[in-house]
C-alpha cells in the first residue's frame, strides 16, 4: 500500500512538473519577445502594428484554437495531445529563429501559437487527472502557475540578454526545454480518452470572430477605423460571432458547450481571466516599449526592470493555494484584483516622469495582484464541472484570458502609435486596463465556494 501510495506520488509529481513546464514555454514565448521588438523591428523591418503581429500573431491563434484543443484533449487522450502540442512548438520555434523576414517569423508565431494552444488545456486536464482531492489539486496549480511566474521572471532579462547577442536566441532557448518536456511525458500515465466528433462549424466561426476582430483593431490604428478594409473585418467578426453561438446551440456536440455558463462562478471567473490578461500582458507589452522605445534603455536593462515584479509573482503563487484553502476563492482573487489595480494607478501617475523605478515599482503591484489572483480562479473553473470535461473547461477559460491579452495588445498599440503622444497614449491604455480589472473585482465579491461538479454537462 506504501509503495503504490508513493508511486502515485511520483507520477502525480512528474505530471506537475510536465505541466509546469508548459505553462513556463507558453508563457515565456509572450513575455520573451516583448522586450525583443524593438531590435526583430531593426532587422527585418516593419511599423508598430508589423510589430504588434510578432505577439498578436501567436496570441490570436492561441485563443482561436484554445476550445477546438480542449475537445482535442478530452478526444485522444491529454497525455497524447500535449505530446503533440510539444513537437509542433518545437518545430514552429525553429522557423522563428531562422526567419528571413518578417512574414515569415509572422507565419512561424503561428503555427507556435497553435501548438501552445494545444498544450495548454492537456496540461491543465493532466493535473486534474494526477489529483483528485480538490485542497491537493489547489496546491499543484498554485505551483503550475509558478511555472508562468517563473517565465515572468526570466522572460524579459533573459530576453533582453538573448537579444543583446541576436534576437534569435529568444526562440531557440525553446529546444532545449522542448526535449526535456518531451522525456518527461514519457513517464506520466496514459489520460482516458472520450471519442467525440469535432465541431469544424464552430471552429471555423470562432477563428473568423478572432481574426477578425483583433485585424479590425490592429490595423485600425494604421489604416484609420473608417478604412473599408478595417469596417469589413469587424463585419466579419460580428457575423462570425452570430454564427459561432447558433452553432453552439444547435449541434449535438459543440466545442464551447453553453451549459458550461450555467454555474455563476464559471462566468465570474472568465470575466476575471479576460480581465487579468488586459492587465497583465497588456502593461508589459506598453511598458516594454516605453523603456527602450520612449527612455532608450537597452533590451536588458528594460528586462531587468521586470524583475522584481516577477519575483513576487513567484511568491504570489506559492501562497494562493493556501489563502485559497484557508479563506475561499473569493478572497485571494479580489484581493488580488485590487492589488493590480493599484499598480495601475501608480504606472498612472507616475508615466509623465519617465522614470524605471516607477516602472518598476508599479509592475511589482500588478505581477504579485495578478499571481495571487488567478490560480483559485482556475480551481473555480475545474470544480464546476465533471473530470472528463476539464479540458474543455480549461480551454474556455484560457480562451477568455488570451482573448483579453490580443484585444489589449491590439487596442493598446493603437493608444501609443503616435511616438510624440506616447506618454498620454501609454496612460489611457493603463486607465482602461485598470477599469477592466476593477469591474472583474467588483463580480468577484459574489463567487461562492464551489461544488465540485460530477454531472455530465450536456
Amino acid at each position: 500500500m506504501t509503495f503504490t501510495t508513493t508511486a502515485s506520488t511520483t507520477r502525480a509529481g512528474r505530471t506537475l512538473a510536465l505541466a509546469s513546464l508548459g505553462f513556463f514555454l507558453i508563457t515565456l514565448d509572450i513575455l520573451i519577445v516583448n522586450v525583443a521588438l524593438t531590435r526583430i523591428g531593426r532587422d527585418l523591418g516593419g511599423s508598430t502594428s508589423g510589430l504588434q503581429w510578432v505577439i498578436d500573431a501567436y496570441t490570436l491563434m492561441f485563443a482561436s484554437l484554445l476550445l477546438f484543443a480542449g475537445n482535442l484533449s478530452d478526444r485522444i487522450g491529454a497525455k497524447r495531445a500535449l505530446g503533440w502540442g510539444i513537437a509542433g512548438f518545437l518545430t514552429a520555434s525553429i522557423g522563428c529563429a531562422v526567419a528571413p523576414f518578417l512574414g515569415v517569423l509572422i507565419f512561424a508565431r503561428v503555427v507556435q501559437g497553435s501548438a501552445a494552444a494545444i498544450m495548454l488545456p492537456a496540461s491543465m486536464a493532466l493535473i486534474r487527472e494526477a489529483y483528485q482531492d480538490p485542497k491537493e489539486r489547489a496546491h499543484a496549480l498554485g505551483i503550475w502557475a509558478v511555472g508562468g511566474a517563473v517565465a515572468g521572471a526570466v522572460g524579459p532579462v533573459l530576453g533582453g540578454a538573448l537579444t543583446t547577442i541576436d534576437w534569435r536566441l529568444v526562440f531557440a532557448i525553446n529546444l532545449p526545454v522542448c526535449v526535456v518536456m518531451l522525456v518527461l511525458l514519457r513517464s506520466v500515465q496514459k489520460s482516458a480518452a472520450r471519442p467525440t466528433r469535432f465541431d469544424w462549424g464552430g471552429q471555423i466561426a470562432a477563428l473568423a470572430t478572432l481574426s477578425g476582430l483583433v485585424f479590425g483593431l490592429i490595423e485600425g490604428g494604421s489604416l484609420g477605423f473608417a478604412s473599408p478594409v478595417v469596417i469589413g473585418a469587424f463585419a466579419v467578426a460580428a457575423v462570425g460571432l452570430v454564427a459561432f453561438l447558433a452553432i453552439q446551440a444547435r449541434i449535438r456536440n459543440p466545442m464551447m458547450p453553453l451549459p458550461l455558463f450555467r454555474p455563476r462562478g464559471m462566468r465570474i471567473a472568465l470575466l476575471v481571466g479576460f480581465a487579468f490578461m488586459v492587465g497583465n500582458f497588456g502593461t508589459v507589452f506598453v511598458n516594454s516599449l516605453f523603456l527602450q522605445q520612449h527612455l532608450g534603455m537597452s533590451p536588458l536593462l528594460a528586462g531587468l526592470v521586470f524583475l522584481p515584479s516577477a519575483a513576487f509573482s513567484v511568491c504570489g503563487n506559492m501562497i494562493s493555494g493556501t489563502l485559497a484553502n484557508r479563506h475561499g476563492a473569493r478572497v485571494p482573487i479580489v484581493f488580488g484584483l485590487l492589488t493590480m489595480v493599484m499598480g495601475l494607478v501608480i504606472l498612472i501617475l507616475t508615466a509623465p516622469l519617465g522614470s524605471p523605478w516607477a516602472v518598476l515599482i508599479g509592475s511589482i503591484f500588478t505581477g504579485a495582484g495578478g499571481s495571487v489572483a488567478m490560480p483559485p480562479v482556475t480551481s473555480v473553473v475545474l470544480a464546476s464541472v465533471p473530470a472528463e470535461r476539464s479540458g474543455t473547461a480549461s480551454a474556455v477559460l484560457n480562451t477568455f484570458r488570451q482573448v483579453g491579452g490580443a484585444v489589449a495588445i491590439a487596442v493598446f498599440g493603437v493608444l501609443i502609435a503616435n511616438r510624440t503622444h506616447f506618454v498620454s497614449g501609454a496612460q489611457t491604455s493603463f486607465i482602461v486596463a485598470g477599469a477592466v480589472i476593477l469591474v472583474a473585482a467588483v463580480a468577484a465579491i459574489f463567487i461562492r465556494p464551489p461544488v465540485e461538479s460530477t454531472a455530465a454537462v450536456a
